[in-house]
C-alpha cells in the first residue's frame, strides 16, 4: 500500500490486534470502525491522528467507518461544531460510511437503563456531585455506599420516570449504576448514567430532560452500530472495564461485542490539546477564533496554509503506540515544507524594500522576462515578470561593506538578480541621517538568465530576488510564531496555561511589494515567496493579505 492509498503504511499494534482477531475466527465482513467526536469544539491535530487511524484501517481492511457524534451534552454542543467536523474530515480526504449520532439511540439507552433498574443494577441518587465524589474515596481503600443505594426497584423506577418527565431540577438527582464501591478502579464505583439537564438538544429539541453520560452512551452506541473495534486514547484505558460491564449487562443476544483498545494521544510541543482549554483561548479573545492560524485546530492549520497531505504524512510519521510522548512541532513543519515545495507557485516578494537604480539601463526601456512557476514540476509552466531601470530588493540583501562570506549585493561586487541579469554595486545615495535611500548599480546586458550566452552562464556566488518598481502590488502579510513560549504549557499544574502565551506570536507587515502576478493568486493554491517562505492567501481577508505557513528551511533533521 502506497503513501497515497493510506496514511497508515506500517503495521501498528492495533492493526495486529485486528489481524489476530481475524485469525481467531472474526469474519472480515464484521469489521467496522468509527470516529466518534463530541461536537463541543473544533477538531485539532490530535483528532487528525485518530481520523487517520480509523479511516486508514478502514482502507486497509476494506471495512466501513462511521462518523458518530457523541452528542450527549447539549449545553456545550452545536451545529456549528458538527459542520466544522464534517468539513475537516472531508478536507483531509476521508469519507464516512454512515453519519450517526448518540442522540439517535436515546430511546434505546433509556430502555436499557430501565432494565438495569429492574435487575437492581441502577438506582436514583439525590446527593450532590461533591458528596458522591467524596464517597467514592480513593483507589487504595473502599468507598462508602450511598444512602440511596438500597431503595426498592419500584421506587427507583418511579423516580427515574420523574427524572425523565422533568419533575426534578438539574443537580437534584442522578441515576447511578450499582456496581462495586470497593473496586480499585474508581470508574466502577457506581458511575453516573443519567443527569437532569433542562436544555434543548440540537436534534431532539425539548424531548429529553435527562441526558446519558459519555460512558453510558459510548459503548452502547458502538454496539448498536455493530462496531467491531473501538479505538480511543490512553486516558480511556481505565474506562475499559466499565465499557465491558455495560455491554455485559444489556440485552446483547450473543451479538458481536465491540472491543475497546487504547493508543497514545498526540501531544504537540508549544501547544495544548484540550478542547476545553482551546475553547478558553477563544472565549477569552487570546486568539481570533477557532481557525486562528496559531491554533492547532485543523481549521487553523488549513487557514495557515498547511496542506492536508502534510497532516496525513505527519500522522504517519508519528505512528501509533502505547507510549505517551511530546512530538516536536518541527516535525509538522518538516512535513509541510516537503509537500509545499512540490505544489507551490513561486512569486518574488520584497518585505523591506530599498530601491536599486541600474544606471546603464535605458530609462525608457522595459522588458518581459520568463520565470518558472515551480521548478519542481514543469507542468506548472512559466510566468511573465517585468524588468526596468528601477527595482526594489530586500534591504538586508545589501551592505556597503561586507566580508567574504556575504554573497549578496555590495559595492564593487556582483550578484545575480533571479531570472534576470548580473548587477554590480557602484554607489549609494543617503539621507541627512546617513541612511541609504538608493543603491546605484550597473548591469551586464549579456548576462540575461536563460539566454544561453556565455555571459548568462557566468557564475557569481549570490542570487537575490527583486520586484520591478514600475510594476508591483502592495500587499500585507501576517507572520505567526508559536502560540506558547514553553514546550509544554500544560506541564505545571500550579500555573494557568494562559500565563505562557507568547505575546509576540502574531506580527503584521503592511508595506510588502510583490510582482504583479500576485493579482492572479487563488485561495485554493499554495505559494512560495522566493527566499522568504511559504504563504497562503488568507480566506478571511477581502484584500491581498497573506499568511506565512512556514519558513523555507529548518535545521531540524528527521
Amino acid at each position: 500500500m502506497t503513501n497515497s492509498d493510506s496514511p497508515i503504511n506500517n503495521e501498528n499494534f492495533l492493526e495486529l490486534i485486528i489481524r489476530k482477531d481475524l485469525d481467531n475466527g472474526l469474519n472480515k465482513n464484521d469489521l467496522k470502525f468509527r470516529f466518534p467526536p463530541e461536537p463541543n469544539g473544533y477538531l485539532h491535530i490530535g483528532h487528525a491522528k485518530s481520523i487517520c487511524l480509523n479511516f486508514g484501517l478502514g482502507k486497509i481492511f476494506s471495512a466501513p467507518v462511521n462518523l458518530r457524534f457523541d452528542d450527549t451534552n447539549p449545553e456545550k454542543e452545536s451545529i456549528e461544531y458538527i459542520n466544522s467536523i464534517k468539513k475537516d474530515i472531508k478536507w483531509l480526504g476521508f469519507e464516512w460510511n454512515s453519519e450517526c449520532y448518540a442522540s439517535d439511540y436515546f430511546d434505546q439507552l433509556y430502555k436499557w437503563a430501565i432494565n438495569l433498574i429492574k435487575k437492581d443494577k441502577a438506582y436514583v441518587d439525590f446527593q450532590d456531585q461533591e458528596i458522591i465524589s467524596d464517597q467514592r474515596g480513593v483507589p487504595t481503600s473502599p468507598g462508602v455506599n450511598s444512602p440511596y443505594r438500597d431503595k426498592s426497584i419500584e421506587e427507583n423506577l418511579s423516580q427515574f420516570q420523574k427524572m425523565k418527565s422533568g419533575d426534578y431540577n438539574p443537580g437534584e438527582c442522578v441515576l447511578r449504576a450499582k456496581i462495586d464501591m470497593a473496586s480499585p478502579n474508581m470508574h466502577m464505583r457506581d458511575p453516573v448514567l443519567y443527569r437532569v439537564m433542562k436544555t434543548a438538544h440540537h436534534r431532539t429539541n425539548e424531548k429529553w430532560k435527562i441526558y446519558p453520560t459519555y460512558d453510558w452512551a459510548h459503548g452502547q452506541s458502538d454496539f448498536i452500530e455493530k462496531v467491531s473495534h473501538s479505538f480511543c486514547t490512553l486516558e480511556f484505558e481505565v474506562h475499559r472495564e466499565l465499557y465491558e460491564w455495560f455491554l455485559q449487562n444489556i440485552d446483547t443476544k450473543k451479538s458481536l461485542i465491540p472491543k475497546q483498545r487504547e493508543f497514545a494521544r498526540l501531544n504537540l510541543s508549544y501547544t495544548i490539546m484540550s478542547k476545553r482549554k482551546l475553547s478558553e483561548l477563544v472565549d477569552s479573545s487570546l486568539v481570533k477564533g477557532w481557525d486562528d492560524p496559531r491554533m492547532p485546530t485543523i481549521s487553523g492549520l488549513r487557514r495557515r496554509g498547511v496542506p492536508p497531505q502534510a497532516i496525513l504524512n505527519f500522522c504517519e510519521k508519528v505512528g501509533i503506540s502505547k507510549r505517551e510522548n511530546i512530538i516536536d512541532y518541527a516535525l509538522l513543519d518538516f512535513c509541510t515544507r516537503k509537500i509545499l515545495n512540490k505544489i507551490s507557485y513561486r512569486l518574488m516578494v520584497v518585505f523591506d524594500p530599498i530601491e536599486v537604480v541600474i544606471t546603464n539601463y535605458d530609462e525608457n526601456q522595459s522588458e518581459t522576462l520568463l520565470a518558472e512557476n515551480n521548478p519542481e514540476d514543469k507542468t506548472y509552466g512559466n510566468r511573465k515578470i517585468s524588468f526596468s531601470k528601477n527595482i526594489f530588493i530586500e534591504k538586508e540583501d545589501f551592505k556597503e561593506e561586507a566580508n567574504r562570506k556575504f554573497f549578496r549585493l555590495t559595492l564593487g561586487k556582483e550578484v545575480r538578480l533571479k531570472n534576470a541579469y548580473i548587477i554590480k554595486g557602484d554607489s549609494v545615495e543617503k539621507d541627512d541621517k546617513g541612511n541609504i535611500k538608493k543603491i546605484f548599480c550597473t548591469y551586464d546586458q549579456k548576462s540575461k538568465s536563460g539566454s544561453g550566452s556565455p555571459e548568462s552562464l557566468r557564475k557569481v556566488k549570490g542570487t537575490i530576488h527583486w520586484v520591478d518598481k514600475n510594476n508591483y502590488e502592495n500587499i500585507s502579510v501576517d507572520v505567526y510564531d508559536k502560540l506558547f513560549k514553553i514546550e509544554s504549557p500544560d506541564e505545571n499544574p500550579e500555573n494557568d496555561f494562559k500565563t505562557y502565551i507568547n505575546e509576540n506570536s502574531s506580527n503584521s507587515f503592511k508595506n510588502v511589494y510583490a510582482e504583479s502576478n500576485i493579482n492572479n493568486v487563488d485561495f485554493d493554491k499554495y505559494y512560495q515567496f522566493q527566499r522568504k517562505g511559504y504563504f497562503k492567501l488568507d480566506n478571511k481577508s477581502s484584500d491581498k493579505k497573506f499568511i506565512r505557513t512556514v519558513t523555507l528551511r529548518d535545521n531540524t533533521k528527521f
